[in-house]
């Protein structure tokens, strides 16, 4: 029996598209360094991407600018590839990626985000992340809302932080 999905007030059910922004902050009680770890060591990695209730299964990282990102993504209702690739790597103060979603039988993306995620030191063992995604490329058939794209990433910080606190 599957239960339909009730949107919380103020969720955004405007459609991605190419163009689409979105900017979550959070200060994170840890020192940048293991933030920064967190995000490019593939163990970690596995542990905490996605949104609540999903585990990951293979994931890798090739942590060089052109390097590629591999995570098999699995969750109530879904099990699918996620990829993606190095821009730019500054340790400990930013990552710029690119993510992919929803692979077509032509091997090519149905979404295409770039994300720019920078990590700024409190002191004090606090680390600021901020990450940003512009939608690079979005489905015109695999139709994702924008309030969706913001709760899962809402969920993946979460994870982040739950993650880091048994680390």
């Amino acid at each position: 029996m599957s239960q339909e999905f009730t949107p919380p007030p103020g969720f955004d059910m405007s459609p991605v598209k190419p163009g689409t922004t979105l900017t979550l902050t959070r200060t994170l009680e840890a020192p940048r360094e293991l933030v920064f770890k967190m995000w490019t060591d593939a163990k970690h990695l596995k542990e905490w991407w996605g949104p609540a209730g999903s585990e990951n299964g293979e994931t890798r990282i090739e942590l060089r600018v052109g390097g590629k990102i591999f995570i098999q993504m699995r969750g109530p209702g879904f099990d699918h590839p996620m990829g993606g690739e190095f821009r730019e790597i500054d340790p400990p103060r930013r990552l710029v990626f690119t993510s992919t979603a929803f692979q077509n039988a032509d091997r090519s993306w149905q979404f295409v985000n770039l994300n720019t995620i920078t990590f700024e030191d409190l002191g004090g063992s606090r680390t600021r992340l901020t990450v940003h995604v512009v939608v690079q490329k979005a489905s015109d058939t695999n139709i994702v809302p924008v309030g969706g794209m913001e709760l899962g990433w809402a969920g993946s910080l979460d994870r982040l932080s739950d993650h880091l606190a048994k680390t």
